[in-house]
């Protein structure tokens, strides 16, 4: 048996029950079925009905608010220490079902094993480093004046929403529930409908581990209804959310009337910037890793790729060729390094580009054709002879599609660079480190990597500036997001308080 029909088997065992009993709501620590009904998950590698899946909204949300907000001050009162030891349990469950977390993530969205075999690890990853930085999450500072002793603390702002997209969606539920439940809030999480499998792992593995009814709790349906009511819902005091810059214009307008503390990771339209003094070989390397891996599917992908004219037509002829060679398949064979697309509804949008490209004047250099009818698959994409006014250089894309766009000086690179809406990240590779300095300083984005891939470093801030979101994650920064700062001042003595009326 190849490895590829093992692994079908093994996920044939995961999805049995799913199957059975459908997917339902879990509020309080109890499954409930949607007061919306339910809806179908498609899996994107055959077009078959994974099963059934509870449609909430607003009566299930909330539900879910209500028991949030009862769970909460037992939650948030609880010594960080014993917090600290559920979180640590949660990320030893994640690491022993963590091929069940992959197996299943694979058929909902289409992502390839090689990938989410990691994805799920990084989950784990994310409650432990987290659930570390619980007994010190509260910590403030002494500030001390003549005549005040002045302390600040931080406790946790109360029961929040997450809301989470379909790419890559065990590992960014659990970037933003681990942190928010090391603060000591409550979470009422909705997943993206087109991938809701994860999401109920996560929550039975969370109170398999010891975490109590209530804390977390997953509503899932669509945005216009149980996410806008989460959105909206006066007991939920922040939201957490990861997807497209436009929904996230729509749920910070939503949550306007409550002043709802938002944190918005959205898209981009990242440039990575190749000079001709800089390592071709593992540049390279890290342009088609940073577009071609998770299919295309991800916030930090490198869709730009803006490459020195003197060095254009080698680094193009060696990119091409290379992307010719990438191994499209079923997202379970451990050799596939692209999967299919999430849903019919993105497959048209991305495949929709092939068009706009040739339309606006630019070269199909690689790809950009559909294969077969059983799944959503396309051979991945280049597209050269490409200029940044063009569709394909200034909207998301969203997929393993690439636009590289000659230039020639510094400055010019930089003018293209900065030359969109978005500013999430940006990668530059030199080893000119004055010009690495320069150039990294000068780009309009919220992280850049100098010669390197995006490798995530848990204590840094990640997120973007202009329309790639609002807000910082990792280390510290989670917890400024979760957590209500609070000055208090004790006098000395020392000094005279103004006297009125004596």
């Amino acid at each position: 048996m190849s490895a590829l029909e093992q692994n079908i088997e093994k996920l044939s065992g995961f999805l049995a029950r799913f199957k059975e009993t459908g997917i339902r709501n879990r509020i309080g620590g109890e499954d409930r079925d949607g007061a919306g009904g339910t809806f179908e998950t498609i899996s994107p590698v055959d077009k078959s009905v994974t099963c059934d899946v509870a449609r909430g909204n607003e009566t299930d949300v909330d539900a879910a608010a209500k028991a949030a907000s009862d769970a909460f001050p037992a939650w948030r009162d609880m010594p960080a220490t014993e917090r600290r030891r559920i979180l640590l349990n949660v990320a030893d469950a994640i690491e022993a079902r963590a091929e069940e977390i992959a197996l299943c993530e694979c058929w909902d969205t289409g992502q390839t094993l090689r990938f989410m075999s990691k994805a799920a690890l990084r989950g784990a990853e994310n409650f432990r480093f987290f659930a570390d930085q619980a007994t010190s999450a509260r910590d403030g500072k002494h500030l001390p004046s003549p005549t005040l002793m002045n302390v600040s603390t931080r406790k946790p702002i109360g029961p929040v929403g997450v809301i989470t997209p379909w790419n890559t969606p065990f590992m960014l539920s659990t970037w933003k529930i681990a942190p928010a439940l090391a603060a000591g809030c409550t979470v009422v999480h909705k997943p993206a409908e087109d991938s809701p499998l994860s999401a109920r792992l996560l929550v039975e593995i969370a109170e398999d581990a010891g975490l109590p009814p209530g804390v977390l709790n997953t509503v899932n349906g669509y945005g216009h209804d149980a996410g806008k009511r989460l959105t909206e819902h006066p007991a939920i005091k922040a939201i957490a959310f990861v997807g497209e810059s436009r929904t996230g214009s729509i749920i910070t307008k939503q949550g306007a009337d409550t002043l709802k503390r938002m944190h918005l990771e959205l898209g981009g339209k990242n440039p990575v910037i190749v000079f001709d003094d800089a390592d071709l070989d593992r540049a390279l390397d890290a342009v088609i890793f940073m577009i071609f891996s998770i299919n295309g599917e991800r916030c930090t992908s490198s869709s730009r790729l803006l490459i020195q004219d003197t060095i254009k037509e080698e680094f193009e002829a060696k990119l091409v060729e290379r992307v010719n060679n990438i191994k499209v398949g079923h997202p379970l064979d451990p050799a596939t390094e692209i999967g299919p697309l999430v849903t019919e509804e993105h497959y048209n949008k991305v495949t929709s580009y092939f068009d706009k490209a040739t339309e606006d004047g630019a070269t199909i250099a690689a790809g950009g054709v559909k294969l077969g009818d059983e799944g959503y698959f396309i051979r991945p994409t280049v597209f050269t002879n490409a200029t940044n006014q063009m569709r394909i250089a200034r909207e998301e894309i969203f997929g393993p599609v690439l636009t590289s766009i000659p230039f020639s000086t510094e400055e010019e690179a930089l003018e293209i660079a900065n030359d969109t809406d978005y500013g999430l990240t940006g990668y530059v590779w030199t080893n000119d480190l004055t010009r690495a300095l320069r150039v990294s300083d000068k780009v309009e984005a919220g992280m850049v990597w100098v010669n390197s891939e995006n490798v995530r470093h848990l204590p840094t801030p990640f997120g973007g500036v202009k329309a790639s979101g609002i807000g910082r994650d990792g280390g510290d920064w989670s917890f400024e997001f979760y957590m209500e700062q609070k000055h208090i001042g004790f006098a000395t003595g020392q000094h005279k308080i103004m006297r009125l009326g004596a």
